[in-house]
C-alpha cells in the first residue's frame, strides 16, 4: 500500500524572520526575593521585570519590587475593575516556615505565573487602569488607588 505524501514546500527563514523582534511580545519575570525588615515585621519582596513592545505598556523595560500583601491588593483591584475577567487566584498564605527558600521559591514561581496570565491578558492590557503601574512603576502606593 503506498502512502501518497505530498511535498512540503519548506521556505528559508530571512534573517529579520529569524533574529527580529517578534512582533508582539510580553516577558514578565518575578525574581531575586529578599527578606526585609526585622522581628514581626519582617517580609519578603521580589522583583518584577518587564519587557515589552505592546503599546498598551508605556515603559519597554522595567524593574520593580513588590510584596504579597501588594500582590493580594493587586488582585482584588482587578477583581473589582473588571467583573469580564476571571483573574486567577494567587499562590496560598503560609503561616509556618514562610521565610525557608522552598516556599519562597514556591511563592515565586506562583506570583510569576500569576503575573503572566493577567499581564498577557488582551481586556487587562487595554482595559485596566492599575495593571501597568503595578507592574511597571516604581513609586506605585497602593493607597493611591483606595
Amino acid at each position: 500500500m503506498h502512502l501518497g505524501l505530498s511535498k512540503i514546500d519548506f521556505r528559508e527563514q530571512t534573517a529579520e524572520e529569524r533574529y527580529g523582534v517578534p512582533e508582539n511580545f510580553l516577558e514578565v519575570e518575578v525574581r531575586n526575593p529578599q527578606i526585609q525588615g526585622t522581628g514581626r515585621s519582617q517580609f519578603v519582596d521580589y522583583e518584577i521585570v518587564v519587557k515589552t513592545n505592546i503599546p498598551a505598556f508605556k515603559i519597554k523595560h522595567s524593574v520593580v519590587r513588590r510584596r504579597y500583601s501588594d500582590f493580594e491588593w493587586f488582585k482584588d483591584a482587578l477583581e473589582r475593575e473588571s467583573s469580564k475577567v476571571n483573574i486567577p487566584p494567587l499562590p496560598g498564605k503560609v503561616y509556618t516556615n514562610r521565610f525557608s527558600d522552598e516556599v519562597i521559591e514556591t511563592r515565586r514561581a506562583g506570583l510569576e505565573r500569576f503575573l503572566q496570565i493577567v499581564a498577557g491578558h488582551p481586556l487587562l492590557q487595554t482595559g485596566s487602569q492599575i495593571l501597568g503601574v503595578f507592574i511597571q512603576d516604581p513609586n506605585f502606593n497602593r493607597d493611591s488607588y483606595r
